[in-house]
């Protein structure tokens, strides 16, 4: 074997169990309970004190790139989610040019090829005409299909009835939907500005995009996902009233739709708009503290089935003014399983659940081939975490090309200390191997 990893704390499906875990090549060839025997590897590793688990699937990120590489790009971020445990992610299509064509997505798989450090795949983006493209997608290949019902991205901006439920019968991936009624957010920007100026505190954000703006264009994604029969993931919720939209879901069945998380969202209310600023600024955007538990209420309910980042990174200078001019989205994606270790430690959630809502319920949605679970014949795709003492975010810790980070000055007692992705040791103990290169994931 490559590699053996012993005294494990395992925490997969549903247990957690001491174990080992053995990896030749880019598989795992054997997982088991105690020590192994008969076993030899070139490299070992005590994992005793440790937890051993699937690498995390972010399935919602923005790595910036085409286009947008003053902020992010693929190389740079691709290795800030290493550091985090991130094993796969899934890449969304407002770049420049947006991945709206057949021509710039395959550019996005090439560039990844050549850059990313861990495993990828690209979204493909529905426009208001460009649903006959849908047919040519290859499904092994593309995870989903991003529906923008609410933003202010060009012309990704899906807002005709019509282009809406030709996508909705067409699809033959997932949708996942961005969903925020732009008339009325339209609306409350007007009203806003003529009571605190041209350009709001970020204060009034949650104001301006609003619970009625999720709720309203959510209803009607998961409405013309009934009429049509199609399968909606509708990312990241942010209220209560929504939540209502979802039942709870019990694999390994699936329902047509369902509903994702992002940690800002589990962390942050708009009482830290006072400390944060823009920093927190975001779409949909931070609501309240009630909605926030009921968020974190709906991970152990089964209605939030996935948890994902929206890892959306910006330059700090983009983050200046208000509800209006500052950039929204922050960068999360290191940071995003040490903070749900910290709702564990809180009694938000259990280990297991983590591993559900991080690696098994993407991999189970989105019918990832041989990931997001940690059995023999599947991809080594691995992070192990560790309790330490405590220690706090500061600026020299980020490694998203921003340079900053919303839980900077946050206390963690958690650090992430290996991690692997297709046998490889990307990350340990703060290194990364600057060698080590991803796969295309591929899809059942």
């Amino acid at each position: 074997m490559d590699t053996l990893i012993t005294n494990a704390k395992i925490v997969n499906e549903g247990r957690v169990y001491d174990g080992y875990l053995a990896i030749d090549g880019d598989i795992i060839a054997e997982i088991g309970e105690g020590m192994p025997e008969g076993l030899a590897a070139r490299h070992i590793i005590d994992a005793r004190g440790a937890l051993l688990m699937p690498g995390i699937i972010d399935t919602h990120v923005h790595f910036r790139e085409p286009g947008l590489q003053h902020k992010a790009d693929i190389r740079s971020e691709s290795r800030a989610a290493a550091a985090g445990g991130v094993t796969t992610y899934f890449d969304m299509p407002n770049t420049v040019p947006q991945t709206t064509t057949l021509q710039a997505l395959d550019d996005k798989y090439q560039r990844a090829q050549k850059d990313s450090a861990v495993n990828y795949a690209f979204l493909f983006g529905a426009t208001n005409d460009n649903y006959p493209l849908f047919e040519h997608l290859d499904i092994h290949r593309v995870p989903a299909i991003k529906l923008f019902m609410g933003s202010s991205t060009g012309n990704m901006l899906v807002d005709r009835r019509e282009a809406l439920d030709k996508i909705f019968r067409t699809a033959p991936l997932p949708l996942m939907a961005h969903c925020e009624d732009s008339s009325i957010i339209a609306h409350n920007m007007q009203r806003a500005q003529m009571m605190y100026g041209d350009d709001p505190e970020v204060c009034h954000h949650p104001e301006i995009r609003s619970a009625k703006a999720c709720y309203e264009s959510t209803a009607l994604a998961v409405s013309l996902a009934n009429t049509h029969h199609a399968r909606l993931h509708v990312a990241h919720v942010t209220t209560a009233r929504e939540l209502q939209l979802f039942s709870p879901v019990v694999t390994p069945s699936l329902p047509l739709v369902t509903a994702e998380a992002v940690v800002a969202h589990l962390l942050f209310t708009d009482a830290d708009y006072a400390l944060l600023g823009t920093r927190i600024k975001c779409n949909p955007a931070v609501k309240t503290h009630a909605d926030r538990e009921e968020l974190r209420r709906a991970l152990t309910d089964g209605r939030i089935y996935t948890v994902a980042t929206d890892h959306a990174p910006h330059l700090l200078a983009d983050k200046e003014g208000g509800a209006l001019r500052a950039a929204s989205g922050m960068p999360m994606i290191q940071y995003s399983l040490v903070s749900m270790m910290q709702l564990v430690d809180e009694g938000v959630l259990t280990l297991t659940r983590v591993a559900d809502l991080m690696c098994h319920h993407p991999a189970h949605l989105f019918q990832i081939s041989q990931r997001g679970f940690l059995r023999q014949g599947y991809k080594a795709d691995l992070v192990m975490i560790q309790r330490s003492t405590p220690w706090t975010v500061s600026t020299a810790d980020v490694r998203s090309k921003c340079g900053w980070s919303p839980v900077e000055g946050r206390t963690y007692r958690w650090r992430v200390i290996h991690t692997f992705c297709n046998g490889q040791h990307i990350y340990d103990h703060g290194l990364t191997d600057d060698s080590s290169c991803g796969q295309a994931v591929c899809f059942r």
